[in-house]
C-alpha cells in the first residue's frame, strides 16, 4: 500500500511539547505509520507527499458538545419545515464541520444511529461521531419543549422511530428512559442536571432530577454497558448533584463553585465548558429567531461563565474543548479556541484541550487526539502558527488541509 508523507510543516502534534520543525508525519492506509524527524525516515521515491508549505501540522480538532441536526432558527420557520428536510442540512452542518478541521464530534442530542451510519459507510462526509441520541430531562425543564403558552414545540422533532423523547420523572421512568437511549445506540447518555438558557420555563441556576435519579442513570449507563454520562449543568447544585451521581462530565458549568471544583478534582470529572454558546446567542438572536428569554439570560451568564472556566482551569479541573454547534453556526467550532485563551488558557493548552483531552473525554485516545505512531491519520494542516495567534483557527480559509482516516476530506495547498 502507498504511503503519503506530510512534510515541510511545524509538528504540534497534541501531547503539549515543543513543536518541531524538519518533521514529516507517515500515513499508511488509515493509519499513522511514522512521526519524527524526516532525515530518520527512509523514503522509497514512491510515496504521495503532501507539502505543508510551512504551515502547522496537527491532529484532527475534536469538539465534545455538538448537535449536528440543527441550526437555530425562527419558530415560523421551524414550523414550515417538512420532517425529512432536517437530513438533508444535516449533511451540509456535517461537511461545514469537517471542513473547519474538527475530524471528530461527541453529539449532545438530536442526531440517531442512520447519521452516524451513513457517516461510517462514507454516503456523506462527517467528521467521526459519538451519539447521544437524545437528552434525558424532566417535566418543565431544559429540554421540555412546552411554552408559555401552552403549546409544545421541541427544538428538534423527537418521538419517532430511532429517536425516543427524553421526558421522565422519577427514579423507575428514568432507569427506563436510559435503557430507551441506550437501545436506540447511545454511545453516551446525556442528562440535563440543571435549566439552561434557551429553555422558556427555567433558569441555569435551576436544580433538576434527585441525586437519586442521576444514579440510576449513571448506574445503567456505566454498569450495564459501560457508557459514560454527560450532563448539561449550568448551576453549582446541579453540578454538584451530576459529579457525585458519577457523571463524566459537566457540559457549560455556568456558575461553578468552589466545592463544585473540589469534587470534580477528586473525581477527575471533565469541564466542557461551551464559551461559544452565550457568546453566539447574543450575535445571532435577532437573525434566528432566538427568544427573549434566552438573550436575557445570556446576558446574564456571560461573565459568570468565563469566570467559572478561569477558576476551574487554575485548579486543575480536566478540560475537553466543546462549543454547543448548533446553538450557533456548523463550522464556527474553533472559535472556542480564542475565547479560551482570551480567558486566561495558553494557546498550547487550548490545543491540547482540543485534541487529546477532548480524545479522552470520548474514550478514544488510543484511536485519535495525538500524532503518534499506530493511531488513526486524522490531520489537519493550518496555515501559519496557531500557537502565535489562536484565533486564526477560526478562519477555515486557513485550514489547509483535513485528513480523517487517511483520506483526505478537504485540500487548499
Amino acid at each position: 500500500m502507498k504511503q503519503t508523507i506530510i512534510r515541510n510543516g511545524l509538528l504540534i502534534d497534541g501531547n503539549g511539547g515543543e513543536p518541531k520543525q524538519h518533521h514529516i508525519v507517515v500515513i499508511e492506509g488509515n493509519t499513522i505509520r511514522y512521526v519524527g524527524e524526516e532525515a530518520s525516515f527512509l523514503a522509497t521515491g514512491e510515496e504521495v507527499i503532501i507539502d505543508a508549505q510551512g504551515g502547522a501540522i496537527l491532529p484532527g480538532f475534536i469538539d465534545t458538545h455538538v448537535h449536528m441536526m440543527m441550526e437555530f432558527s425562527p419558530i415560523a420557520e421551524r414550523l414550515a419545515t417538512p420532517f425529512s428536510y432536517m437530513y438533508y442540512k444535516a449533511a451540509q452542518y456535517l461537511k461545514a464541520t469537517l471542513d473547519a478541521g474538527v475530524t471528530s464530534v461527541r453529539d449532545a442530542l438530536g442526531t440517531d444511529l442512520g447519521v452516524k451510519k451513513a457517516v461510517d459507510d462514507g454516503l456523506i462526509p462527517g467528521p467521526r461521531l459519538q451519539l447521544s441520541i437524545n437528552a434525558l430531562t424532566i417535566t418543565g425543564g431544559h429540554g421540555d419543549g412546552y411554552t408559555v403558552s401552552g403549546n409544545t414545540l421541541d427544538i428538534l422533532p423527537s418521538n419517532y422511530p430511532g429517536m425516543p423523547h427524553g421526558l421522565c420523572d422519577g427514579v423507575e421512568e428514568v432507569r427506563k428512559k436510559t435503557r430507551e437511549m441506550l437501545r436506540a445506540g447511545a454511545e453516551v447518555i446525556k442528562v440535563h442536571a440543571t435549566g439552561g438558557v434557551l429553555s422558556a420555563t427555567d433558569h441555569p441556576e435551576f436544580t433538576q432530577f434527585s441525586l437519586e435519579e442521576l444514579k440510576v442513570i449513571v448506574e445503567e449507563g456505566q454498569f450495564r454497558k459501560g457508557v459514560k454520562v454527560m450532563a448539561h449543568a449550568q448551576g453549582a447544585e446541579g453540578i454538584k448533584n451530576a459529579v457525585r451521581a458519577g457523571v463524566h462530565s459537566i457540559e457549560h458549568g455556568i456558575f461553578i463553585d468552589d466545592e463544585a471544583i473540589e469534587l470534580m478534582l477528586e473525581n477527575g470529572t471533565f469541564l466542557v465548558p461551551t464559551l461559544l454558546a452565550p457568546v453566539a446567542v447574543l450575535e445571532t438572536a435577532a437573525q434566528t429567531g432566538m427568544p427573549d428569554t434566552a438573550v436575557q439570560k445570556s446576558k446574564e451568564v456571560i461573565q459568570h461563565h468565563v469566570e467559572s472556566f478561569r477558576k476551574a482551569y487554575n485548579a486543575g479541573v480536566k478540560i475537553a474543548m466543546g462549543t454547543d454547534a448548533g446553538v450557533m453556526k456548523h463550522g464556527t467550532n474553533l472559535r472556542e479556541l480564542g475565547l479560551m485563551v482570551d480567558a486566561g488558557m495558553t494557546p498550547m493548552d487550548a490545543i491540547i484541550t482540543s485534541t487529546k483531552s477532548a480524545a479522552e473525554c470520548l474514550g478514544w485516545e488510543q484511536q485519535v487526539g495525538t500524532l503518534e505512531t499506530g493511531k488513526l491519520a486524522d490531520i489537519i494542516v493550518v496555515k501559519g502558527n496557531p500557537l502565535e495567534n489562536i484565533h486564526s483557527l477560526s478562519n477555515n480559509d486557513l485550514i489547509q488541509l483535513v485528513m480523517k482516516d487517511g483520506k483526505v476530506e478537504k485540500s487548499l495547498l
